[in-house]
């Protein structure tokens, strides 16, 4: 090709690729959900011993397998571990994603980043989690509300990355009472505040205008703390207000963290963490090498209770397809038992669930093979399980964010479940 000639065809493809773009757009699954409520089950929780069930094994004999029988659910031919009795008549509103899976290194820390992120960790780059992307791009639904709220330890997995401070999230570890921070204390009275307020903002004024973003961020996030300070985002925390028997049904402390993030959602809050690592149920949480697999099943009986309450509350309010909620964790375990009669880990092969969110459910997506070790068909990598969650917000998910003025994908390519979104009419 000479000269010429070259020119002419890099002027057509630059000319047409606008036009290929937005023909891309146009074909794009778009959803209708509004809030994501995503439970984290850290450790590493097995399909095989929860939404993938299998032929039961024997750690004793070291034969590979599930630790408990399975049941039939409300959708033909999907099953699940015997201990979801009140999920399983549920799971029509629900998919368990089995194929999902990652090359990270199946360690906790660098899985935790990747299943938060959906990139490995990078020395150049700090890159911003599913709920900041999620702020970033939808914003609270009322001045009322943060964007994102996590209930669980802080950490850096869970943060904005390079797109700031401004969309970081709002934590506690407590559900009988708000953030600490943002509780004013009774010895500082209302008339006292406004004056601390307007001292502020006098003190605003006089300081020259900044045109870095970062101290601007932080700027917003004081005024977004000013607005949370009062009565209306604190309510949300007066779980006392609900029906005891709705309480009890809930279950626990992780139960009642699910209920705090129903209240959440009707107070605006778009992306809401609920942490489930809690311990003190089995002494080692999801994490169940050796003696830890003997209490598991306390683990699966109290997300069960808190799941199908969360699912059956929400569809009572008229919440359930404006809210997707989404069930992860850092990666799988094998079939095999160790000599401790526990599990290692297995990032090739686990499950992820979605259930409301507007979605097509169908019980189950994606086929393991016979003891779960091998995806046989429709795998889903992590930045197309992300995309499916963006794509339900309506969120374009092969747009790009912006690093400075480095061009970072929102999933990393990663393309949705097409089979999840209703068909256009």
């Amino acid at each position: 090709m000479d000269r010429r000639k070259f020119l002419q065809t890099a002027a057509l493809t630059t000319a047409a690729y606008p036009l290929a773009r937005s023909a891309s757009a146009e074909e794009r699954v778009r959803g209708k959900a509004e809030h994501v409520i995503s439970i984290w089950l850290g450790g590493g929780m097995g399909a095989g011993d929860t939404f993938d069930p299998k032929r039961v094994g024997d750690p004793t004999k070291k034969r590979a397998g599930s630790y408990y029988p399975s049941i039939e659910t409300s959708v033909s031919g999907v099953r699940l571990c015997e201990h979801f009795p009140k999920l399983a008549p549920l799971m029509d509103r629900v998919t368990a994603v089995r194929t999902v899976h990652h090359h990270v290194i199946d360690e906790h820390a660098a899985a935790t980043n990747f299943m938060h992120t959906g990139r490995p960790v990078s020395g150049t780059v700090t890159y911003p989690s599913l709920g900041s992307i999620i702020s970033h791009e939808k914003g609270p639904l009322s001045d009322d509300a943060p964007p994102y709220v996590l209930i669980g330890y802080p950490n850096v997995t869970r943060g904005p990355g390079f797109l700031g401070a401004r969309y970081g999230y709002l934590y506690l570890t407590d559900t009988n009472q708000g953030p600490v921070g943002l509780s004013r204390p009774d010895a500082i009275a209302g008339d006292r505040q406004s004056r601390r307020q307007s001292i502020l903002a006098n003190l605003r004024q006089l300081q020259e205008s900044r045109s870095d973003q970062s101290l601007q961020d932080y700027e917003d996030a004081i005024d977004m703390s000013l607005r949370l300070s009062g009565p209306a985002f604190n309510r949300s925390f007066h779980l006392d207000e609900e029906p005891s028997d709705l309480r009890n049904r809930y279950g626990g402390e992780f139960g009642q963290r699910c209920l705090l993030s129903r209240r959440l959602v009707q107070q605006g809050v778009r992306f809401i963490e609920v942490s489930h690592n809690l311990n003190f149920l089995n002494g080692t949480g999801w994490d169940v090498h050796n003696a830890g697999i003997l209490q598991q099943h306390t683990l699966i009986r109290e997300l069960d209770s808190a799941v199908s309450t969360l699912i059956s509350d929400l569809e009572e309010k008229n919440l359930l397809d404006k809210t997707l909620i989404v069930i992860t964790t850092e990666f799988g375990r094998p079939p095999e038992f160790d000599s401790g009669g526990g599990r290692g880990h297995q990032g090739t092969a686990f499950a992820c669930v979605l259930a409301g969110g507007g979605l097509r459910h169908q019980g189950a997506y994606g086929v393991t093979d016979e003891l779960g070790k091998k995806i046989v068909s429709d795998p889903v990598s992590v930045p197309d399980f992300f995309a499916t969650i963006h794509a339900s917000l309506g969120i374009d998910y092969a747009k790009y964010l912006y690093d400075g003025d480095r061009p970072v994908p929102v999933t990393d390519m990663g393309r949705p479940i097409n089979a999840l979104f209703p068909k256009a009419s």
